[in-house]
């Protein structure tokens, strides 16, 4: 056989093969969508939860990535970010789709890419329906998950999702596992106990202690304290996040109270917490908090149960540790075994490529 011949029999081959690990597939998304899919996928854009598709899809996930809503990984957690980008340089030359929550959103530069799937998640699908519609005339498959919700049936079904959409069903089934047994452990020991629901409030750290940000009720932080067998106080009067009455705090007495920070702040009496903070600065930020007005008198002050969280530990797959964490606070008793910082780190140290190091879980109180 002459090589002339010879060439188009080996592309042949490879085209064959190449074929035959790759199918088109439907899968059925968080909002009960059918979705025909390349899988795996070969071209994917992703607009959140970079570190979830990383953790499922292993050492190897990004090659397949090539988009990225950048501002929503490195506005949101710039520190680890930069870690990535480090690990993997690549990352740092990938185009930019835009932002939803900045309104630069673009569908030409999605369309420019050619993927073969588009990763959103539920509140930026929902907040998207014009662009959505245009994306899939256009051809381009739209797979919603949601983690945001904090329910294990979305947690679990977004994870299943990334396994089939990185071709790691096996690893993604590990992981869905690992986090339904620690939710079943939380919910199991706080259903044999049967003690009073703890009141809990809980708040983004970002404004500092003079001025009240946002709370949460039925989503992120509030959804983990219900959750948890927690009564989350905000809940009546927030849907998803927004800020409340200071005087409504005052008046619900919280028994147990959580201020979450990130590791880049404008204000710098705002919490810092992440990698790179140091403990003792941490610390510091968050006892001024206890100086509110009216503060001394609560119940949580009064006890020492003021506490602070890592705001990029939540929405995650990683956030059965601060599940655990925040059910060791409303039931110190029931949870005394469990060392919910450790969790966190060996979770990055197994399924993440980048070292974890900084502040993410304190008491007000060394």
């Amino acid at each position: 056989m002459s090589k002339q011949r010879a060439y188009p029999l080996v592309v042949m081959v490879i085209a064959f093969l190449f074929s035959s690990l790759c199918h088109a597939g439907q899968v059925v998304d968080v909002l009960g969508r059918s979705v025909t899919v390349t899988l795996p996928a070969k071209r994917v854009v992703l607009g959140f939860n970079f570190e979830d598709y990383a953790a499922v899809g292993g050492e190897k996930a990004f090659d397949s990535v090539v988009g990225i809503s950048r501002g929503a990984w490195e506005r949101k957690v710039p520190t680890i970010w930069k870690r990535y980008v480090e690990r993997y340089p690549r990352l740092d030359t990938l185009a930019d789709i835009g932002e939803v929550e900045t309104q630069s959103f673009s569908v030409e530069k999605v369309l420019s890419l050619e993927p073969d799937l588009l990763v959103l998640t539920d509140w930026q699908f929902q907040a998207l329906p014009d662009e959505v519609a245009r994306l899939e005339k256009a051809g381009v498959p739209v797979l919603v998950i949601d983690y945001n919700a904090q329910t294990l049936e979305r947690h679990v079904s977004s994870t299943l999702l990334l396994g089939e959409v990185t071709g790691q069903q096996a690893r993604a089934r590990e992981l869905a596992d690992l986090y339904s047994a620690a939710v079943k452990d939380i919910e199991s020991r706080i259903a044999k106990a049967n003690k009073p629901k703890p009141r809990i409030y809980i708040e983004f750290g970002n404004k500092g202690p003079a001025e009240y940000s946002f709370t949460y009720g039925n989503n992120m932080w509030g959804a983990m304290a219900a959750a948890v067998g927690g009564d989350n106080i905000a809940a009546p009067y927030v849907k998803a996040w927004g800020q409340i009455n200071p005087e409504q705090v005052l008046v619900a007495r919280p028994e147990v109270i959580i201020i979450s920070g990130r590791e880049d702040n404008t204000n710098p009496t705002a919490l810092s917490m992440g990698p790179g903070v140091d403990e003792a600065t941490a610390r510091k930020q968050l006892q001024a908090f206890a100086a509110r007005p009216g503060w001394a008198e609560l119940p949580a002050i009064r006890d020492g149960r003021l506490y602070g969280v890592y705001q990029g530990a939540s929405r995650s797959l990683g956030d059965f540790t601060m599940l655990q964490f925040i059910a060791k606070q409303l039931y110190p008793d029931l949870f005394a075994d469990l060392d919910p910082m450790a969790n966190y780190m060996n979770y990055y140290r197994k399924y993440l490529p980048i070292p974890l190091e900084g502040t993410y879980a304190i008491s007000a109180h060394e």
